[in-house]
């Protein structure tokens, strides 16, 4: 097998491919803790918390004078203005306007541009790079999941919570920190010139910091020493594998490029071995066909990111999608009785245990997605439950109907049916219901509302 069309084609379909990937959850190759992951997460939260993103993105370097153009081109967003020391959340849809995947884009130059995120919207830039016809540049820095060996180009580090700026304005031996949410500025640590972005999480002011890999252990070193006297604690990989469901960002939704003519020449393109090909779901859903598992821009929220004031792929379908109806995307907080009644459940004889609930993070797969149901009825899914200790609750975030979203009170169906997937990592289980309560996202008010405020 050569191509994802390959691989398909072995495994009788998409869906029977990813149902039974013998891969598990996206992996986050830091330690698992570095002192333990609830008072880790509480980091982020109460004081501040250092996560080093150096290992896990795929960075895609997209220069040249059509570089802008290229993104445009396959891009929602609009790109009037963008350029050097602007970011954005880039998202990119199907021809059908489903979603592809989305990344942060960061105008390193004016014609020079970062995608950093999963491997997804990076082989999907590299394809139309590659094949489009355009002036560009490519250059690739493979997260290290996919080339161990090879030294990454750039360090990348969070610093988070509401003491991040005392620790940040510590060790900056320049001028002012730019905190205007979603902005580009310059920062120098111990000597070492980087380069950051404002935004933040739990409703904090923070800043991503990254420059050439040779600097990494001297900028960390240096923050670790101005920190002690804050709080700052290292988030380690299981503490980290929750945050995206506090913050409100679904991390994997399953790219839409599995079926139909259009995404042919992609699927020959992407290798039997891509992410794409080895990716893997997981969970109580179970549409008829795979588009059952795509996502519009609006269940994820990023209607607000949808601009039409260009052509791109897929402006005709989202065109007609525009006016709605919309599924909305909500978090589930899950009921603690009956989150107990699995736990309990496992020391029971007799009947197969429920499957089990690893914590903090309960996400198995590389694409979780169960069952959501109101009134008996399937009502939309939900995606990567996580303990927070933060909430003192099991939650998950849930893309879901009006009708359910506003009733305020669902049934979530946890586990695989007929006893489970050929997954390595799903034990023989049953299929249990949950119930859980409907709230906004960000669950945490402060970043509900101060996310997007920062100035």
């Amino acid at each position: 097998m050569k191509t994802l069309n390959d691989r398909i084609a072995a495994s009788g379909s998409a869906v029977e491919m990813l149902l039974h990937a013998q891969t598990g959850r996206y992996q986050f190759p830091v330690p698992p803790e570095f002192s333990n992951w609830i008072e880790e997460q509480r980091a982020w939260r109460e004081g501040a918390a250092l996560m080093d993103q150096s290992w896990h993105m795929t960075d895609l370097y997209l220069g040249g004078p059509d570089a802008l153009r290229l993104l445009s081109d396959i891009a929602v967003n609009s790109f009037k203005g963008f350029g050097r020391n602007k970011a954005k959340q880039i998202v990119c849809v199907s021809h059908e306007g489903y979603v592809i995947g989305d990344a942060i884009l960061f105008g390193l130059e004016d014609d020079l541009f970062n995608v950093v995120g999963r491997p997804v919207l990076a082989n999907w830039v590299q394809f139309h790079a590659e094949t489009g016809g355009y002036d560009v540049t490519v250059e690739r820095d493979e997260r290290t999941l996919d080339n161990p060996d090879r030294p990454r180009k750039t360090y990348r580090y969070e610093v988070q919570g509401p003491r991040a700026l005392e620790i940040l304005n510590a060790v900056n031996q320049g001028g002012p920190l730019v905190t205007k949410f979603f902005n580009m500025g310059e920062i120098t640590i111990d000597g070492c010139h980087a380069r950051t972005l404002s935004h933040g999480m739990g409703g904090a002011e923070g800043l991503e910091i990254w420059g050439p890999a040779a600097d990494g252990p001297r900028v960390h070193a240096a923050l670790m020493r101005a920190g002690a006297a804050h709080g700052l604690r290292q988030v380690g990989a299981r503490a980290y594998s929750t945050a995206a469901a506090e913050s409100g960002w679904v991390p994997s939704p399953l790219p839409a490029i599995y079926e139909g003519e259009a995404m042919r020449p992609y699927r020959d393109w992407l290798g039997a071995n891509s992410f794409e090909a080895r990716g893997s779901l997981g969970g109580s859903w179970r549409p008829d066909r795979i588009e059952g598992y795509y996502f519009t821009p609006w269940d994820l929220d990023y209607g607000r990111l949808v601009r039409f004031d260009h052509d791109f792929i897929g402006r005709a379908a989202l065109e007609r999608m525009a006016a709605g109806p919309h599924r909305q995307k909500v978090t589930l907080v899950w009921n603690r009785d009956d989150v107990l009644g699995v736990f309990g459940g496992m020391m029971d004889d007799g009947d197969l245990p429920a499957k089990y609930m690893e914590m903090p993070a309960a996400h198995y797969a590389t694409h979780p997605y169960d069952t959501v149901l109101c009134d008996d009825r399937p009502a939309g899914v939900s995606i990567s439950p996580v303990f927070s200790a933060n909430e003192r609750a099991w939650i998950s975030l849930a893309i879901l109907d009006a009708e359910a979203a506003a009733r305020g009170e669902v049934t979530v169906i946890w586990g695989e049916p007929d006893g489970g997937t050929r997954k390595p990592n799903v034990e023989r289980h049953r299929q249990v219901r949950l119930r859980a309560t409907v709230h906004p996202w960000p669950i945490h008010e402060a970043a509900r509302t101060h996310y997007r405020r920062q100035v």
